[in-house]
């Protein structure tokens, strides 16, 4: 099998730290890199799980941390907390730090919709400085439906949007994938418990390679297991490449 890819792999989606009810038995940022390296993935894409949680600005301060440590083979999303009052201004001050290329938001988590009043300031800075959002996505969920992307998408077509888990459960990934297809600033990000070979190759038959970028939601998920997924979907080569590095290398251009 042809593993030109190896050492170019960009993940859209990790985490640093940990998360209260989940078992991550070493969330180390030096065990996360030597499973990165082990894998041939250059550079994951992460945000800090106390942020995702119950504190988003000690997260980021946490993220920033690593970023510094570790300059390219982390970039990062700094956690929007919809609930701040103060979220846009610290979001815009973030945003200038080298290594951060944009916005982690998760409507799940908190309780708000993405196409709410909370995320507007965050939707509207990433549009304006050409930054990415990747937002956690939940088929059916009352706040993270592929159908609120849709809104957001329609508002702001410059915007450079990641549909999170291309809509998580199998019953929603033709929805992503209807969303993607409609407004050509939306990328699917395929990470999941629920995915499976057959189910990239499919998102990758409805919208095209070039829409579509690997994730792996480690340290939730096993980072090698995501990435064995798409090595081993029934992908033209150039297909596989495309998911693994190339679209996310065009849609991190003109951010680092």
């Amino acid at each position: 099998m042809d593993e030109g890819w190896r050492g170019r792999v960009i993940d859209a989606h990790g985490h640093l730290g940990s998360w209260f009810n989940f078992a991550i038995p070493d969330a180390s940022p030096e065990r996360l890199l030597a499973v990165m390296d082990r894998a041939g993935v250059a550079t994951m894409c992460v945000s800090h799980l106390l942020g995702v949680g119950p504190d988003a600005r000690s997260g980021n301060a946490l993220l920033l941390a690593e970023l510094e440590r570790h300059p390219g083979r982390f970039l990062g999303y700094a956690v929007y907390d919809p609930h701040d009052p103060r979220a846009a201004s610290r979001a815009a001050a973030l945003l200038d730090v080298p290594g951060v290329i944009g916005l982690k938001l998760h409507p799940d988590t908190h309780e708000h919709p993405l196409d709410g009043p909370g995320y507007a300031p965050a939707l509207a800075l990433a549009a304006e400085r050409g930054r990415l959002v990747l937002s956690h996505g939940q088929h059916g969920s009352p706040w993270s439906d592929p159908a609120r992307f849709e809104t957001v998408a329609a508002r702001h077509p410059s915007l450079r949007l990641l549909l999170g888990h291309a809509g998580l459960w199998p019953s929603g990934y033709a929805a992503a994938a209807r969303v993607a297809g409609r407004h050509p600033n939306v990328t699917l990000e395929i990470c999941g418990s629920r995915m499976t070979a057959r189910h990239v190759a499919g998102l990758v038959a409805a919208v095209g390679a070039d829409r579509v970028v690997f994730g792996s939601d480690a340290l939730f998920l096993d980072l090698r297991v995501g990435l064995g997924r798409v090595v081993l979907a029934p992908l033209e080569p150039a297909e596989r490449d495309m998911l693994l590095f190339g679209t996310m290398t065009r849609l991190l251009e003109d951010v680092r």
